[in-house]
């Protein structure tokens, strides 16, 4: 199964955070490369503790990042 996660940036707190409703996931790091190997170690992990499959868990990064400019 392919599960999308949605990675933003947090200008206030300066960090990068990763959101996924159906896993759930909620992880935050200041590195985004650091983040998108929390999430691919934990989201098999807590699918495993929900009662879902992680066998064959696909995981599609889809990262935002914006920023006011004055």
């Amino acid at each position: 199964m392919e599960y999308k996660i949605i990675i933003r940036w947090d200008d206030e707190a300066r960090v990068w955070y990763a959101v996924n409703d159906v896993i759930p996931l909620a992880l935050e790091s200041n590195s985004l490369d650091a983040l998108i190997e929390r999430v691919k170690i934990i989201a098999p992990e807590v699918l495993a503790e929900n009662g879902k499959s992680s066998d064959a868990c696909q995981l599609y990064f889809v990262a935002e990042r914006r920023e006011n400019i004055a």
